[in-house]
């Protein structure tokens, strides 16, 4: 039997659109990592929300990739050919005691205290048994009050209690859609995913998808959580905000900015080679030290090579 690497990340955008600068800077972040680390570098598809995917996105996604000249090992996995995993997790928290069924809906819970990331601190309204079971339910988890830590290779020491940061969260909708939280600690155990490289607008996210592989029994990979490109207005460039889409004709200047974005130093003279010579001196120079610990960075100039950073507090 073949060897596993020591090392293997991965990249994991939703086909919601084609790629752009933005998430151009999680691909190429978690590519170099990997690679400057003799490890393996996947590929997954997180459409896992099939309501959200749009028809064509994943090949223009790979088309991209292929363009920048960052190439990846192994077949491409699809969420959302995944259910059977993701249910057989969920029934093994529901079968455990650590997951119940929930009919609250958006409406009742719009007065709730808000997390960091926006979406209301769950109370456990149906920790005991759901409100009204003529309902559709969702199932949540259950959490409990002791503080859950990890350290980022780019964002440091962080710290969350779930209880009263979060609360029991989502993991099925009650559409029957499976949740992102459990999605991705399923597909990272059965990938053998060994360090997760992504933007920090994630970050917030992390310490329920240990917990969940803390409770699965399954391990837990290293986080580096690089800074999102946000437009003038502080808002994170993505297919919502109108991110342009990459010129994969011409993906040199662009791979360049992103190289810049990251803090490294890719010589002048590149700013308009061809990518694949752009990722050789990438390979050869990467230094995830140089990396900016701030969780944003302001795309000025259409993303010419200019940013403002953005310090958010870190808990």
């Amino acid at each position: 039997m073949a060897k596993s690497p020591a090392v293997r990340g991965r990249f994991a955008p939703s086909p919601t659109g084609p790629l752009h600068f933005g998430s151009l800077i999680a691909a190429l972040g978690s590519f170099l990592e990997a690679r400057c680390q003799g490890g393996e570098w996947l590929v997954r598809i997180e459409d896992v929300d099939r309501p959200r995917t749009v028809p064509g996105a994943a090949d223009a996604i790979f088309r991209v990739l292929e363009r920048c000249g960052l190439t990846w090992d192994g077949p491409v996995l699809y969420q959302s050919r995944r259910t059977e995993a993701y249910q057989a997790a969920l029934d093994r928290l529901l079968h455990l005691g650590l997951a119940y069924p929930c009919t609250c809906t958006r409406r009742e819970l719009a007065t709730q205290p808000r997390a960091h990331d926006g979406s209301p601190i769950y109370l456990g309204h149906c920790r005991s048994g759901v409100r009204d079971p003529d309902r559709p339910q969702a199932i949540r988890l259950r959490v409990d009050d002791a503080p859950l830590t990890f350290h980022d290779a780019i964002q440091g020491d962080y710290r969350q209690c779930l209880e009263t940061e979060v609360g029991d969260f989502v993991i099925r909708r009650a559409d029957g859609c499976f949740v992102y939280q459990l999605a991705v600690v399923v597909d990272d155990a059965d990938q053998g995913i060994t360090q997760v490289v992504r933007g920090s607008d994630l970050l917030d996210s992390t310490a329920r998808q240990i917990y969940v592989q803390r409770l699965l029994g399954v391990a837990t990979p290293e986080y580096a959580h690089l800074p999102i490109a946000v437009d003038r207005y502080g808002d994170k460039l993505s297919k919502q905000t109108g991110a342009k889409s990459l010129d994969e004709n011409d993906p040199g200047p662009t791979l360049w900015s992103a190289l810049r974005f990251l803090g490294q130093s890719p010589l002048p003279e590149l700013a308009h080679a061809p990518a694949v010579e752009i990722v050789a001196w990438a390979l050869a120079h990467w230094g995830v030290a140089s990396v900016p610990t701030v969780r944003s960075r302001r795309c000025c100039g259409a993303c010419n090579g200019q940013w403002r950073n953005r310090r958010l507090p870190m808990r």
